[in-house]
């Protein structure tokens, strides 16, 4: 028989951000019953004030964050534990996803989908700038990739730290298993707060692209549709403009000033960075397919930005 490892030493911090329900007298239980619950409480200041409030009470080099509402595999501590101390270059270790409850929307099993696809630090890397790549309740952090904490700029701060962290040099991977139940519902931050509207992401996407990849670097635009002008605008508030963009629709001549060219007038790979700013499902397979047969390696020549 082969006998299971034990998970490392852990203790749960708890963040009562002035609640108004029963969460005190539940936590206060926990507290009493195990002596690895500890319990802080925060003024009510908002999401990220109370992740950096935890954070601040957290004795351990690894940080696993975890929303009250979800549900997490048993063994999840252990395995992104395992994952970390395998390549010391990892700033954080997520996991695959299951989306509860179901059924799911079209919009959200499409992200499902795609989340569970991006799993290695390559692939992570490559898709830092269409979404997320790790959950956050998914995620457990080396304290030393935390440095700084969360930060508020009016977009979602999960994202923030996430493409902090890849600036900095660390890499981000997942445990391939699905280790958390994570819940969606009408009422969720991500649903409803203003740092989680399209508008605020574009803005998140234009800053990282503008002091990292675009930083020196001329670029193009894949998609002349709304997603792509979208992301054009946003990155002219950084004085960046693409030399042109690029389309399956012959028909179009410009957006926002550019001209408008289809992929066989594809400029060598290396000569500019593409960035793929599309929405249709589908369209990143199509161009991803396009661009390879053309030797453009991702990453490296194009990325993926919606």
């Amino acid at each position: 028989m082969l006998a299971q490892r034990a998970a490392p030493p852990y203790e749960v911090v708890c963040v009562d951000d002035a609640s108004s329900d029963s969460t005190s007298a539940i936590l206060a239980s926990a507290c009493r019953t195990d002596g690895r619950v500890r319990v802080v409480r925060g003024p009510g200041h908002g999401l990220v004030a109370a992740l950096n409030l935890g954070l601040a009470h957290c004795r351990g080099e690894l940080i696993a964050r975890m929303d009250a509402d979800d549900l997490v595999h048993p063994d999840r501590l252990r395995l992104q534990a395992e994952l970390l101390a395998k390549d010391a270059a990892l700033g954080a270790a997520g996991s695959l996803i299951h989306c509860i409850p179901r059924p799911l929307s079209p919009g959200l099993a499409r992200l499902e989908r795609w989340l569970n696809e991006t799993v290695t630090a390559e692939q992570c890397r490559n898709a830092r700038f269409v979404e997320a790549p790790l959950v956050h309740p998914s995620a457990t952090f080396r304290r030393d990739a935390l440095q700084g904490g969360w930060e508020d700029h009016g977009w979602a701060e999960d994202w923030d730290l996430l493409l902090r962290m890849v600036e900095r040099g660390w890499s981000l991977a997942k445990v391939p298993q699905v280790l958390l139940q994570w819940r969606d519902s009408p009422g969720r931050l991500t649903r409803t707060g203003p740092a989680y509207s399209d508008a605020a992401m574009f803005r998140l996407r234009a800053h990282y692209l503008a002091r990292g990849p675009l930083r020196d670097r001329s670029f193009d635009i894949w998609g002349a549709g709304p997603t792509g002008k979208r992301l054009a605008r946003e990155l002219e508030a950084h004085g960046l403009r693409p030399r042109a963009f690029y389309d399956v629709d012959g028909k179009k001549r410009l957006a926002r000033g550019r001209p408008v060219r289809v992929a066989g007038d594809l400029p060598r790979p290396g000569e500019a960075l593409m960035l793929c700013a599309v929405g249709a499902e589908g369209a990143r397979e199509e161009i991803r397919g396009v661009l390879e047969a053309g030797n453009y390696r991702e990453g490296e020549h194009f990325l993926f930005t919606a």
